[in-house]
C-alpha cells in the first residue's frame, strides 16, 4: 500500500507543475502538426500501431469514451466529497453529462459530414463510383469503399478525453494523504494511465493515419470544447463548476 501512495504522490507531483496542465493543449496540437508532416515524408517505419487491429487500438481507442466515463464517474464522486457536500458532488457530477454530449454532437457531425461529402467507389483505384448508394455505412455493407472528408474521430477523441481527464484530477492534488483511501488511489492511477495511453495513440495516429487537415480539424475540435466548458462556462455559477481548486480546500 506504501508503494501505491507513493505512486499516487508521484503522479500527484508532476500534474501541480502548472505548466504540465497549462500546455497539454499545446503539446497535443504541436503532436498532431508534426506527426502529419512526418505522414506526408514517410520517415516514419511501419510498426505494431500503424496496423489498426493493434490491442490499444482495438480495446480502448475504439471504446475511449467508455473507459473515461468508467474511471471519472467513481474518481469524481470520492475526489469531490472531501471536505464538500453532496449536493456539489452531484452538481460536478453533470459535467460527464455535458462531456458526453460533446463527445456525442461531434461524432455524430463528422460522420454526417463523410456522408454528405463522399462517395461509394468499387475498388481503391477509385474508377468505379456506385451512385445509387450515399452513405458510407451501406457502401461498406456492400464490401465497396467510401471516400469522403474524413475528419479524425480519433484525434478528437484523444484530446477531448486527455484534456477532461487532467482537468477532472485537479482535486487529488490537494487531497491529504490521510484523507484518501485505496479505492481513491487505485482509480488515479488507472486515471493516469490512460491519459498516457491516450497521448500515445494519439501519437500513432498523427503519424500513421489520416490527413493533416482531418487531423488538425479533429485536434482543434477537442481543444475547443475543452476551452469552451472548463475554460468559459465552468467557472459561471450556472454550470456544473470546476473541480475543487487548491484555494477552495483552505
Amino acid at each position: 500500500m506504501a508503494a501505491v501512495g507513493s505512486l499516487v504522490n508521484s503522479l500527484a507531483c508532476l500534474w501541480r507543475q502548472p505548466c504540465t496542465r497549462t500546455y497539454l493543449p499545446h503539446l497535443l496540437f504541436c503532436i498532431s502538426f508534426i506527426g502529419s508532416v512526418l505522414k506526408t515524408t514517410g520517415l516514419v517505419p511501419e510498426s505494431y500501431f500503424s496496423n489498426s487491429r493493434n490491442i490499444l487500438n482495438l480495446y480502448f481507442v475504439k471504446v475511449s469514451w467508455a473507459w473515461t466515463i468508467a474511471l471519472l464517474l467513481p474518481f469524481i464522486r470520492y475526489s469531490n466529497i472531501y471536505n464538500r457536500n453532496h449536493t456539489f458532488v452531484l452538481r460536478r457530477l453533470t459535467s460527464l453529462l455535458v462531456a458526453t454530449s460533446i463527445w456525442y454532437t461531434c461524432t455524430e457531425t463528422f460522420s454526417y459530414i463523410e456522408d454528405i461529402t463522399g462517395s461509394c467507389f468499387e475498388s481503391d483505384t477509385m474508377q468505379v463510383i456506385h451512385g445509387d448508394i450515399t452513405t458510407k455505412a451501406a457502401c461498406k455493407k456492400a464490401g465497396f469503399i467510401w471516400d469522403g472528408f474524413d475528419i479524425s474521430g480519433h484525434s478528437f477523441i484523444l484530446a477531448y478525453s486527455s484534456l477532461v481527464i487532467v482537468e477532472e484530477m485537479v482535486p487529488m492534488l490537494n487531497i491529504p494523504r490521510s484523507d484518501r483511501n485505496v479505492l481513491l488511489d487505485y482509480i488515479y492511477i488507472a486515471l493516469n494511465a490512460i491519459v498516457a495511453i491516450w497521448i500515445w495513440m494519439f501519437g500513432c495516429t498523427s503519424v500513421y493515419f489520416h490527413d493533416i487537415i482531418d487531423k488538425t480539424i479533429g485536434t482543434l475540435c477537442g481543444i475547443l470544447g475543452w476551452y469552451v466548458t472548463y475554460g468559459v462556462w465552468y467557472p459561471m455559477s450556472f454550470s456544473p463548476g470546476l473541480p475543487p481548486q487548491q484555494k477552495q480546500h483552505a
